[in-house]
Parts: C-alpha cells; sequence; structure tokens
C-alpha cells in the first residue's frame, strides 16, 4: 500500500476533528487520522487535515457506498492524492441495513462499488474495506490493502487474520476509557457501545458469532461485554488492550478515546507514552 498507517492511529467522528487536533495528534506520534462517521463524498474534511499536517496519514473510516456514488468519491481521491501524495487511504464500507431502505444485498454492493473504483482508477493500494464477516474480510484480502473492523475484540482480530492470511493490513477500531474506576469508566462506555451498535444487526451478528450470548448483549450490554469492547484503566492499562489486537494479528490500531462528545485531545496525550511503547 501507499500511505504508511503506523501501529497506532486515531478515529474520531468527522464532526470533531480539525486543523488542530490533527496537528497535536501528529506531534503526539500517532500514525494514522481516521475519519469515522461516514464523511460526505467532497471529503473537504481530509483536505484539512492534511493541510495541517506533514507527515500523518489520513483514512476515511468509512465513506458510506450507500450514501455517495463510487464516481464521486473517486474524483475527490484523485484531487487528495495529486496534493498529498501518499497520505491519503481511501475507506470505504456498505454501513449497515437500519441506516437506508434500499439497504440490499451487501456483498454484491460492495463488490459493484470496488468495480467501479478500479475503473475510476482508485489504485487497490489506496483502499480500505469496512469487514467484520468471514465474506466481506475474504473481499478485503483480494481487492484492498486494509481490512477495517469496528467494534471488535482482539478475539475476533485473531480470527480475521486467520481469513486474511498475509499480505493485506488488519487495522481495528478500538475504544477506549482513561478512568480507573472501574464502574465509573463502564458508565461512561456503555452508552457509546450501547447506542446504536447494540440494536444494529451487523454489529450483533458479529458478537454473538464470537460467542456473546444475547443476554449478555441486551440492555445496553453485559460488564463483561462492556470491558471486552472498551480498554478502561491507566494509561498503561489502556496501553495494554490496545496491544492485545496487535498481539492477535492486527498491523494497526486506531484508537477512539470516549467519551465521543468530550475533548480527546488529554486522554491522547496521556497515552501517548504507553502506546507508542516500541517493546509492546
Amino acid at each position: 500500500m501507499t500511505a504508511n498507517l503506523g501501529r497506532i492511529g486515531i478515529w474520531r467522528w468527522v464532526d470533531g476533528l480539525n486543523a488542530d487536533l490533527a496537528a497535536e495528534v501528529e506531534r503526539l506520534g500517532y500514525g494514522t487520522i481516521w475519519i469515522g462517521g461516514s464523511p460526505p463524498a467532497d471529503l473537504g474534511i481530509v483536505d484539512t487535515l492534511l493541510d495541517a499536517t506533514e507527515n500523518i496519514t489520513v483514512a476515511t473510516g468509512i465513506v458510506n457506498m450507500w450514501s455517495d456514488d463510487a464516481a464521486s468519491v473517486a474524483r475527490s481521491y484523485h484531487r487528495i492524492v495529486a496534493r498529498h501524495p501518499g497520505r491519503f487511504l481511501l475507506g470505504v464500507g456498505v454501513g449497515h441495513p437500519e441506516a437506508t431502505r434500499e439497504y440490499c444485498k451487501p456483498y454484491d454492493t460492495i463488490v459493484s462499488y470496488l468495480d467501479e473504483l478500479d475503473a475510476a482508477g482508485v489504485p487497490v493500494g489506496d483502499r480500505a474495506l469496512a469487514a467484520l464477516g468471514p465474506n466481506v474480510l475474504a473481499l478485503a484480502a483480494e481487492r484492498t490493502a486494509v481490512a477495517h473492523p469496528y467494534l471488535t475484540t482482539p478475539e475476533h482480530t485473531r480470527w480475521a487474520r486467520e481469513i486474511l492470511g498475509d499480505g493485506v493490513l488488519l487495522a481495528p477500531e478500538q475504544k477506549v476509557v482513561l478512568d480507573t474506576d472501574a464502574a465509573r469508566a463502564r458508565r461512561t462506555a456503555r452508552p457509546a457501545v450501547a447506542t446504536p451498535y447494540l440494536s444494529l444487526t451487523n454489529y450483533v451478528g458479529n458478537l454473538r458469532r464470537l460467542g456473546w450470548s444475547d443476554d449478555e448483549i441486551a440492555d445496553g450490554g453485559s460488564d463483561r461485554l462492556i470491558d471486552a469492547l472498551v480498554a478502561h484503566g491507566d494509561a498503561e492499562a489502556v496501553a495494554r488492550g490496545v496491544a492485545a489486537h496487535l498481539d492477535a494479528g492486527a498491523d494497526h490500531v486506531c484508537v477512539q478515546a470516549l467519551p465521543p462528545d468530550a475533548d480527546p485531545l488529554p486522554v491522547y496525550r496521556a497515552l501517548a507514552d504507553a502506546l507508542h511503547d516500541p517493546s509492546r
């Protein structure tokens, strides 16, 4: 692939990203900024973040295939890489069925969208695909440079690596709460997990595939499920939770600081040394 993701990046909703945050995240040593929340096809926020930084990679996590057509997204891709070669990863995905009435045959839609990106000259090496289940993970290995699972555990990462094999990067998202009070950390984490993900069929189906029972998924998620999906504690404990994905076969982990409506920079500053420790 063209872009260098580094080992650790950050994941942030598109509305919470700006030039100042990007510059500080780069200064702290993070390798990639992942733009969440289905950024629109013009990808203007990508220009903003790249213009404010010198070396960090920017990735979309993800452009929603149902919302934005491949031709428009491809035009934005070419505009961006012409100005910032080697620093942009186009992440795309099919989203979830609750998001659109037109949602049908998601696998066929993904294949068709990737075909259109091929035709528009978006190279495989600059593409990532949101992938949870075995079929889409296998497709990511065949048609993109990066598989990007969201709301997963290290157990999923280990399983995903077996499906992907070698040659494609695995870049899961990991939610974190920097708080040594476990009960309070769960109170912070649970809303960001439960709403909307524990009511969406693709995420619930993935958790069931990993062995989680309906009782543990219900009512906002059991404490055990929240602990599995959100790393919490002091900086060292959070770093161990992130490193568990790397140990399980991930090449890169993008860290989402919770709560999502708070300034994430204090968390990213506090975690920087522990997360970037090369001995992990």
